[in-house]
């Protein structure tokens, strides 16, 4: 890894590490609840960025599948299995140790999936779903794509809201804690916030990570390529459809990882997540922090949401949205924090200085 991508990942952990000691100093151990969520939302917002800034394909609909992610694992891991026990399959999970016995709150006998087989399903099944649409969907372009993308997200939204199995309006609720590994659980609870600031935010640079060694591999190339000139880029041998479909489920993917940990962290999953308005926050953030900026975007995703859940925006939050998208649309198409801006800035950072002339 060269020195100008591995000085902001360095200078970002010891942000996080430093957030984390101010909040305790300061008894405001509450903010890192704040930001253990904002860390789970820039999940989908990293998928759009490479979505959206290096494949070039706009998606109004990535909300839904972040609703996909939260919704399967949040009831795999709620719907009870007991009345189910003596069928093959349930005997069949249960001898691979893929269910967890237990007792609910009125001390009832409980038979649910575990919730790391519940993740893994949720996960496969983004994956089929956005094969499925993006196949068809990814051979527009333009507002067409957009509209078909927020056609998807509407579907997603009005299906939770409407199945009683999911909780309709109310969506599901007593999800339990992800048992990551031994003594390190996805939860809540007050006596874990610190374990789980580190777990949201050591998931969020992995991500980067991640996706820098994309960016800047082959694919990374084949994919600024579509992006600069799509009929060029097919006329040079880059199948355009395929790394447009690759991208496509990746980002869902991310947003259904990101679904599946707010889900178990917040203990619940209600309809609102997968609301149009949650897709167009994710499109705005992307365009402040900078379409091609995964740093921009992370940073103004962070910011943003953090701020909204500590309710600074008050009853006109989904309209301060609206209105930072359509502004930066006007003023700063790139973004406020654009990949090149941010180039230079490490490139100063970590230019050495000239030795004298003797």
């Amino acid at each position: 890894m060269s020195r100008s991508r591995a000085l902001p990942l360095a200078v970002f952990t010891a942000l996080i590490v430093l957030v984390q000691l101010a909040t305790g100093l300061a008894d405001k151990g509450q903010y890192l609840t704040q930001l253990t969520m904002a860390a789970y939302y820039a999940l989908p917002i990293l998928g759009l960025t490479l979505l959206m800034g290096y494949a070039g394909q706009i998606s109004i609909g990535h909300a839904g599948f972040f609703a996909i992610g939260g919704y399967v694992s949040g009831f795999l891991t709620t719907f009870n299995l007991t009345e189910l026990s003596s069928r093959w399959w349930v005997r069949a999970a249960a001898r691979l140790h893929l269910l967890a016995a237990g007792q609910d709150a009125f001390a009832s006998q409980t038979l649910v999936v575990r919730a790391w087989p519940a993740c893994i399903a949720a996960l496969l099944i983004t994956i089929v779903v956005a094969y499925l649409i993006g196949k068809p969907v990814l051979r527009l372009k333009g507002h067409f794509l957009a509209m078909a993308t927020l056609g998807f997200g509407t579907i997603v939204y009005r299906l939770v809201l409407g199945t009683s199995a999911l909780g309709a309006a109310d969506g599901i609720s007593d999800v339990p804690a992800f048992h990551l590994l031994p003594g390190l659980d996805v939860s809540g609870k007050s006596a874990l916030r610190i374990s789980n600031y580190y777990v949201a935010w050591g998931l969020v640079l992995v991500t980067v990570i991640l996706l820098g060694n994309l960016i800047h591999s082959r694919i990374g190339r084949a994919m600024r390529a579509i992006h600069g000139a799509e009929e060029a880029a097919t006329a040079s041998g880059i199948d355009t459809q395929d790394t447009k479909l690759k991208m496509f489920v990746l980002s869902a993917v991310l947003a259904a990882l990101g679904g599946v940990f707010l889900t178990h962290y917040n203990g619940g999953i209600g309809p609102s997540e997968a609301s149009i308005m949650k897709s167009v926050r994710m499109v705005a953030i992307v365009a402040i922090g900078g379409m091609a900026n995964l740093w921009g975007a992370l940073i103004m995703g962070v910011a943003l949401n953090f701020l909204s859940m500590r309710g600074s925006f008050g009853s006109y939050d989904d309209a301060v949205f609206g209105v930072i998208l359509l502004l930066i649309m006007l003023l700063s198409p790139q973004g406020l924090l654009r990949a090149d801006l941010a180039r230079r800035l490490v490139r100063m950072v970590s230019r050495r200085p000239k030795e004298p002339v003797t």
